[in-house]
């Protein structure tokens, strides 16, 4: 089965320079952001799809010592990162009527890369 959401899908919901305004909002500039985010797509079926909201280390910062650990709740919430706004795109490219959603907790793939899960799942129709 051919995925329907490919990366130009994402990053047309989540373009690079929704960063730039997640720093800016978080620390009052985005030259204080140590890594750039991408959402991308690791796996997806006919009721769920999972995804990462991939945390990719800046030139000349440090990943490790930005905090990524309690990005989860604030990705739930955080109006720019709009997780839900995400969760209602997604839904509707599926043609599902009702869904759920949640993230996960970070995870750190290596220095340079940190993710956190996020996952859409279709609700009864």
């Amino acid at each position: 089965m051919n995925p329907m959401l490919n990366n130009d899908f994402l990053d047309s919901l989540f373009p690079p320079e929704r960063t730039d305004d997640f720093f800016e909002a978080l620390f009052g500039g985005a030259e204080e952001g140590a890594y750039t985010i991408m959402l991308r797509l690791r796996s997806e079926t006919e009721t769920s799809v999972e995804l990462a909201f991939e945390l990719h280390k800046r030139p000349g910062k440090c990943l490790v010592c930005s905090l990524t650990y309690g990005l989860s709740g604030v990705f739930k919430r955080h109006p720019i990162i709009n997780a839900q706004g995400l969760a209602r795109s997604i839904a509707e490219k599926k043609g599902w009527q009702g869904f759920s959603w949640d993230i996960g907790t970070t995870r750190e793939e290596s220095e340079e890369l940190h993710w956190i899960p996020f996952r859409v799942a279709r609700k009864g129709e």
